[in-house]
């Protein structure tokens, strides 16, 4: 079975070519990184016109590269929620219509189900059910993954994702966009432990995350940095010390990552731990997951960082789970959703049809 995946959800225009759900062959992505790192972040209307003028030769990049036509496909999956709405509906609008001159069947694929579908591409795919923590720059999940069709949320961001805090905190540090790979570099050599940043517990039985209060803090710190270079730069120089910021701040997002992640699978024993999402490429939160599955038996699966980030090869897989699940096709009516939870997405798969 072979299944188109499209992504659009926002700054990768991309299109994959996935054989049975576990064979690339193809993977196109048209990053924007580079356009939006002047603004810091990504732009919305931006993102939207350059998916526009790419979307269509991706896909044709990607059904080249695997050697194939429209009419050797068995169907078409496509990133509909959540996501930046206008990115978004470049992708929808591409692949309806692609459904609709072709007869394949589509299906309605959610970001976040995809990145945890991104770990059936690996030569050793886990088992469902498992758990997953999935981490970008949008969201900062915990869910125990019953089926493809059947997901629990057992823990989640109540405010700042772990990716949007390394965004911020990168740009007020002058490392610029995207934060986390770039503070991931600047940590290098630098002592986790010289700054101690706040990490937020909710309580016993609560695996909700919160990144404004370390955010906030770490803000705070380089105010103060600041402050010591303009009037007292013998302090600035004693004090602050890059690497040391970046490693400070990077283990106290990854330390309460791990730890809520590890108290909420506990009930869970026998289960594999995933990780998943663009957050899911820095070294030291992979470090720390596969110690802390080591040390209570677990096996920890993580796919390699150009399958974390935003891809379409993670669509098609889940394309083909919706598929083989019996998942009704989605009709013409499909349209963009901005903010859709993966349970809900899951519990009206049906409605999509």
């Amino acid at each position: 079975m072979y299944i188109l995946g499209i992504e659009s959800s926002c700054d990768e225009t991309a299109a994959a070519v996935i054989k049975d759900g576990r064979e690339i062959y193809s993977n196109i992505i048209a990053s924007q990184i580079d356009i939006h790192k002047v603004y810091g972040g990504v732009v919305p209307e931006i993102a939207s016109r350059h998916h526009l003028d790419g979307i269509l030769p991706v896909i044709y990049e990607s059904l080249s590269e695997a050697d194939i036509t429209l009419a050797d496909l068995d169907g078409i999956a496509v990133t509909f929620a959540p996501g930046l709405v206008g990115a978004l509906l470049v992708g929808v609008a591409s692949a309806k219509g692609l459904a609709l001159a072709t007869g394949l069947p589509l299906y309605p694929v959610h970001h976040i189900a995809a990145h945890i579908a991104a770990s059936f591409l690996l030569d050793q795919a886990p088992q469902t059910p498992f758990i997953s923590l999935v981490v970008s720059g949008g969201h900062s999940h915990i869910i125990r993954v019953v089926s493809m069709t059947e997901y629990e949320i057992l823990g989640s961001t109540r405010d700042d994702a772990a990716g949007e805090a390394f965004d911020k905190v990168a740009r007020a540090v002058g490392l610029g966009y995207p934060g986390g790979p770039l503070i991931d570099q600047a940590s290098t050599g630098g002592n986790p432990r010289a700054i101690r940043f706040p990490e937020t517990d909710f309580g016993d039985g609560n695996f909700d995350y919160s990144f404004s209060g370390v955010k906030t803090a770490a803000l705070n710190y380089l105010n103060q940095m600041e402050q010591y270079r303009s009037r007292k730069p013998e302090l600035y120089e004693k004090y602050f010390n890059l690497a040391d910021f970046c490693a400070s701040f990077q283990f106290a997002i990854t330390h309460a990552l791990t730890r809520q992640l590890m108290e909420a699978a506990a009930a869970y024993p026998s289960e594999d731990i995933i990780l998943a999402g663009g957050v899911a490429a820095n070294r030291s939160l992979r470090t720390a997951l596969e110690a802390a599955c080591m040390e209570t038996g677990r096996r920890f699966i993580c796919p390699p960082p150009q399958l974390c980030t935003d891809n379409a090869a993670m669509v098609g897989a889940l394309g083909y789970q919706l598929a083989i699940a019996g998942v009704e096709p989605a009709t013409g009516r499909l349209d963009a959703i901005a903010n859709l939870p993966i349970d809900i997405w899951a519990k009206n798969l049906k409605y999509l049809s």
